[in-house]
């Protein structure tokens, strides 16, 4: 929006309620292939973007402008550039963090919100401050915001970028997110979300999320400490529905798009 322009795929049935997909690190809008069939199916209209970095057309430069409320301002654009009103928003990992920042800021443009991996920001950061655990979980940040963590991911044919993903997601997958994120310049954008202090910092009218809700979160997911996901449902005065998948990492779109898309329709679906 503005002077950006991002790739966005819209598709589904034209008259669908429209459901707002955002993707997190280091991946891109195909981290909803497998999920979008299901909405479909079920007569949903979704939007996935790349989100500001991942595509030639918005890529500032520079970590402050990658700031989280200019990122939730990406997808209020984005809804205004598509006549949209309100959509059904879905968030994976950053784009749970962009998701949650959207619904508490800007919540009439948000009709529910599907949080998957990440917590309610102020969840995570009571977690930062007072839980080891939480610490533990996070001390792999320090490396994402140093000056040498995008030359040293990229080293021996990106060997750590694919230490990421294990054998959690697809080879097709994850070669589809290499070869984005080899691009030059995309992985240094990429990690300036890290860089921005997005995470560390707690924001201004940061405030709870009214919309009915559903937060989804993995036993074995090494992202958030068991405070940081219990102290989520503090922050939403809506309706609330917690889900634990049990035996699944990080990569839950990928690992379990049934699920994530069977929680979606809960929430989209009229009288969800």
């Amino acid at each position: 929006m503005g002077d950006l322009v991002f790739d966005v795929e819209v598709s589904g049935p034209e008259e669908g309620d429209p459901v707002l997909l955002l993707h997190g690190f280091p991946q891109s809008r195909h981290t909803w292939d497998q999920v979008v069939p299901e909405l479909h199916g079920a007569g949903l209209r979704t939007v996935a973007p790349d989100q500001r970095g991942y595509c030639d057309g918005a890529r500032p430069a520079g970590a402050d402008a990658y700031a989280l409320p200019l990122l939730a301002g990406d997808a209020v654009g984005l809804l205004d550039a598509l006549g949209i009103e309100s959509a059904h928003v879905v968030g994976h990992d950053w784009g749970a963090v962009v998701a949650w920042c959207l619904a508490a800021r800007h919540a009439t443009r948000v009709r529910t919100l599907t949080a998957v991996s990440f917590p309610h920001p102020e969840a995570f950061w009571y977690a930062l401050r007072n839980d080891p655990a939480q610490r533990e979980l996070s001390r792999y940040v320090a490396y994402f915001v140093s000056p040498e963590s995008t030359a040293g991911m990229l080293e021996d044919d990106a060997a750590m970028l694919r230490s990421l993903f294990g054998d959690a997601v697809a080879p097709q997958q994850a070669k589809r997110y290499l070869d984005l994120h080899t691009r030059p310049g995309v992985l240094d954008a990429a990690l300036n979300w890290y860089r921005s202090g997005s995470l560390f910092a707690e924001h201004e009218g940061f405030g709870p999320v009214v919309v009915p809700t559903t937060y989804i979160w993995s036993d074995d997911d090494r992202v958030a400490s068991r405070v940081a996901v219990d102290r989520t449902a503090e922050h939403v005065t809506g309706p609330y529905r917690f889900v634990l998948l049990e035996g699944i990492g990080h990569w839950q779109p990928e690992q379990a798009p049934d699920r994530i898309a069977a929680e979606v329709l809960l929430r989209a679906r009229p009288g969800g």
